[in-house]
């Protein structure tokens, strides 16, 4: 009992300590230490052994593809590509439908493999000048962007993010596994959730909600002019051509798809991630020779990236080592009747626990994937329910993506910014869970 309730309290603690700011590998570390002194592990053995293999196994399998996918961030950022496919959405689809946009914008730029962190503050500017044209609440572009970012096109087959890499290594599946089905669910989301956000600002427009820009701790001037810098940057410097801005983001797709098929997944994300940072720079060559700043800044991003969410993988680790945890994959591993379910609600619970997609992925499968291979299950099935899986629980608020994109990109806080961004990330993704497993167990 007492592993449990260590289990569940050193969680609670860690969303606590993120949403308070603390530094997330602090708070992982102490929460480790809670979580070892209540589940009877030796405690030098849970931090040098147990959070530092997890900490440091994680990032030896992703760092590179962190690497690269950061550096490839930062030519899509510095050349003003970015900005450029931003913008010709905006055009596009123009300021009555804001809420869309925003989504488009995010959607087209994760999918081509751009850094989500890149994502969000490149698209905020334009969020912030559509939201205002169109006097829609501000607290709602921290669920726009992270919609069209960590959603569909996370889980989405073809997807280059990570949490679509991640089960490919230990079932020995393509990119697009999954099949059709995989594609309903991903439709399912953008159509449902896009619905469900329209629905939300709509309601809170007829409450009386209008645009006002969020002071910030340090003084809401600060913010009011960083934001209009922004704007303004965006607006009077030349940006390429939008087909030459997405050009790189195809090319990554394009080669992930067709090289996994010959080489290891994490090469093939290598190989295509590379690919688009070199298409990026000849491309638009003459939009930007900031070197430093791309290679640079773009190693620098990538190793606060990946340090963050090893962390909290070290975290799950220890985690792992409780009887707790194991009493609980015990029971999801042995439910009757219905093994894709429990394959869905394993992977779901542990990445809560870890409070990351990938990190969770990286936790549960050496542990569940063999024993449901040997039950003789769909690989491609099993690949897209661990993709969905991942991307329902791992939304709370500890969150570093979620932490980040509320306060850091938005300026705004939780508890106006985070219920809209829990009903399209977690609710909405796992009814979206339990649709697929359905499909995959009576159709599949």
């Amino acid at each position: 009992m007492l592993s449990f309730i260590g289990l569940f309290l050193s969680l609670a603690l860690l969303i606590l300590f993120t949403m308070r700011g603390v530094n997330i590998i602090i708070a992982a570390v102490l929460c480790s230490t809670l979580l070892a002194l209540t589940s009877g592990l030796s405690l030098e053995k849970a931090l040098t052994e147990n959070y530092m293999t997890g900490f440091t196994g994680y990032f030896a399998s992703w760092f590179l593809v962190y690497l690269l996918g950061a550096i490839f961030g930062k030519v899509m950022e510095e050349t003003k590509a970015a900005d450029s496919i931003a913008e010709w959405v905006k055009v596009r689809v123009g300021a009555k439908r804001a809420v869309f946009a925003v989504v488009a914008a995010c959607a087209l730029m994760t999918y081509g493999g751009v850094s989500i962190a890149i994502v969000g503050f490149s698209v905020y500017p334009i969020a912030v000048s559509l939201f205002k044209v169109a006097n829609l609440p501000h607290r709602f572009i921290p669920a726009a962007i992270v919609f069209g970012s960590i959603s569909f096109t996370m889980t989405a087959p073809g997807s280059p993010e990570v949490q679509n890499l991640i089960p490919m290594q230990f079932f020995g599946t393509q990119p697009t596994a999954g099949g059709l089905i995989g594609v309903i669910t991903a439709l399912f989301i953008m159509v449902s959730g896009g619905y469900a956000l329209k629905y939300m600002v709509t309601k809170a427009v007829k409450n009386g909600e209008t645009f006002t820009l969020p002071g910030s701790q340090k003084g809401s001037e600060s913010a009011l002019s960083e934001v209009a810098a922004a704007i303004e940057t965006q607006t009077n410097v030349k940006l390429p051509p939008f087909l030459l801005a997405i050009l790189p983001l195809v090319i990554v797709v394009a080669v992930l798809n067709v090289a996994s098929r010959f080489i290891s997944p994490t090469a093939a994300a290598l190989l295509g991630l590379f690919s688009g940072v070199i298409a990026g720079l000849v491309l638009m060559n003459k939009y930007s020779r900031k070197y430093s700043a791309i290679f640079g800044k773009g190693s620098e991003n990538a190793i606060v990236a990946t340090a963050n969410i090893c962390a909290v993988v070290g975290f799950g680790a220890v985690a792992q080592q409780s009887p707790a945890f194991s009493s609980i994959v015990d029971a999801l591993v042995s439910m009757p009747g219905m093994a894709y379910a429990g394959l869905g609600a394993a992977v779901t619970i542990i990445a809560g626990i870890t409070g990351s997609a990938s990190g969770g992925l990286g936790i549960a499968l050496p542990i569940l994937a063999p024993a449901y291979m040997a039950q003789g299950l769909d690989p491609g099935a099993m690949h897209r329910i661990s993709s969905l899986a991942s991307g329902g629980l791992d939304s709370l608020p500890h969150n570093g993506y979620i932490v980040t994109t509320i306060r850091a990109v938005c300026n705004e806080t939780h508890e106006k910014a985070y219920m809209p961004i829990f009903v399209l990330t977690v609710g909405i993704s796992i009814i979206a869970l339990t649709l697929a497993i359905l499909l995959y167990t009576f159709l599949g």
